[in-house]
Parts: C-alpha cells; sequence; structure tokens
C-alpha cells in the first residue's frame, strides 16, 4: 500500500498546473497511437493516390459534370463525409485548373477534405 501511495505521488508531480508534456506513463501509449494512425493514413493516401492518378481525365471530366462513378469511389476511399460531399465538390470544381495539370495536387486536396 505504502509503495502504491509513493507511486502515484511521484507521478502526480509536485504542482497543480497542467503540464504540456502530459502523463509520462501515457505518452507511451499515445506514440504508439500515432505511429498506428499514421500507418492507416498513410494506407488510405496511397489508395487515393493510385485511383487519382490511374484515372485521372475521367475524375476531372466527372468533378466538373458535379457527379460519377469515379469521383464517389475516390471521395468514399478519402473518407470524405457524404454530408461533405456537395460542398466540397464546389470547392474541387473553383480549382479544377490546377487539379487537371497537377494529380498530386487533387490527391492531397481530397485526403485534405476527408477524416
Amino acid at each position: 500500500m505504502r509503495n502504491s501511495l509513493f507511486f502515484l505521488a511521484l507521478l502526480s508531480g509536485c504542482s497543480n498546473q497542467i503540464d504540456q508534456s502530459g502523463n509520462p506513463v501515457l505518452q507511451q501509449v499515445s506514440g504508439l497511437s500515432t505511429i498506428a494512425n499514421s500507418e492507416i493514413y498513410s494506407q488510405r493516401r496511397g489508395a487515393v493516390e493510385v485511383l487519382v492518378k490511374s484515372n485521372h481525365p475521367a475524375l476531372v471530366d466527372q468533378i466538373n459534370a458535379g457527379a460519377g462513378p469515379i469521383l464517389s469511389q475516390v471521395m468514399q476511399t478519402a473518407e470524405i463525409p457524404v454530408r461533405d460531399r456537395p460542398a466540397r465538390i464546389i470547392q474541387l470544381q473553383s480549382n479544377l485548373g490546377l487539379y487537371a495539370a497537377n494529380p498530386g495536387a487533387l490527391a492531397t486536396a481530397l485526403m485534405l477534405y476527408g477524416r
């Protein structure tokens, strides 16, 4: 019991101020979840890039038209919420010249709009 209280006091620190570094024990867990989230994001980004680059001319046409199966698939892969998609299509249309010339910029925009 005494050792448990000592350990608890050691972890709680000596200040009542919130420290930016957080709980050192939980930082290890946070670091692991950050790595996992980064891996998931990288996989999703890779899938979006492949879809964008392999269907680029048709995708640009569908963005210009405001709808299409490839556009829907890319937005779903980028995890853009369904309720946000109409507004995101308008945003993509407003920069269509850039996205028609640069598939990487289009993939980046789609990932930015996703979760």
